[in-house]
């Protein structure tokens, strides 16, 4: 059961923000630009404590031990609203995603809490980000809340490595991070790591903004910082403007109408 007073904090969720204008420092504009990511926080753009009361129920991923998992895919109206669009798989292909337990397989997930979504803090969000890239009304967006916790050492990738998530747009915003060491996120010019661009700690409330389709990314092993307690991490993954061919195939097959970057 989710912790109601959480779930709903001290209500920045009936709080708007203007998505266009001023959401993002400057400094991310130009760091995309200049150098294809940027990090920005935005823990006073969100009520984080309110986004972290929907961890508690988020289900077991059934296809990777030890994480936890929802997504769904969202979209801009032509009002500018965020709405869920509705069923499709995760589907990434081997030369994006060589892990085993994932790689060219079709993944269905349980969506967002709706609760969570309808969140004005939420949609701000969205519409922000979707603006921040010139996603436009119909493409979609797949949106993730995903974690680990437990005791022991983890794989925060899961196996991925140092990897692409196949699309042109993807951001990382770090939820919680409970009694973690390590857990480091790193930048990469190429897949064999041999030109590394930065790495840092991202700590809650801090996004990460990456041109998926120039760079590469990873993310160190984690474990308990205090071994005599669980450990806890979970991010929100957001993503569009897919060159997976996999994805696009079945994104046009669940959502016939959708405007999808042109790959086969």
């Amino acid at each position: 059961m989710k912790h109601e007073s959480l779930k709903h904090g001290y209500d920045l969720s009936s709080m708007t923000f203007d998505s266009s204008h001023g959401y993002w420092p400057a400094s991310v504009h130009n760091e995309l630009a200049q150098y294809e990511w940027s990090l920005a926080d935005i823990s006073h753009r969100i009520d984080l404590n309110a986004w972290q009361g929907f961890l508690a129920d988020l289900p077991r991923d059934p296809y990777v031990s030890r994480r936890w998992k929802r997504m769904s895919w969202l979209n801009l109206t032509d009002s500018d609203d965020v709405q869920i669009m509705g069923e499709c798989p995760m589907a990434q292909g081997g030369m994006f995603n060589d892990a085993e337990s994932m790689a060219d397989k079709l993944r269905y997930y349980p969506g967002l809490d709706p609760a969570f979504v309808e969140r004005s803090d939420v949609k701000a969000f969205v519409r922000a980000w979707a603006k921040l890239w010139g996603i436009g009304p119909r493409e979609p967006i797949l949106m993730q809340i995903t974690g680990i916790r437990g005791k022991g050492q983890f794989d925060p990738l899961q196996g991925q490595g140092i990897h692409a998530d196949g699309c042109k747009y993807l951001s990382i915003l770090v939820l919680n991070r409970e009694n973690v060491s390590g857990a480091t996120s790193r930048l990469y010019a190429d897949k064999a790591g041999t030109q590394p661009l930065d790495e840092r700690v991202l700590n809650p409330g801090e996004i990460l903004h990456i041109r998926d389709d120039r760079l590469f990314h990873s993310a160190d092993a984690m474990a308990q910082e205090d071994p005599s307690l669980p450990v806890e991490r979970f991010i929100i993954i957001i993503n569009s403007c897919f060159v997976d061919g996999f994805q696009n195939r079945m994104l046009r097959r669940h959502f016939p109408d959708a405007v999808l970057n042109d790959v086969f």
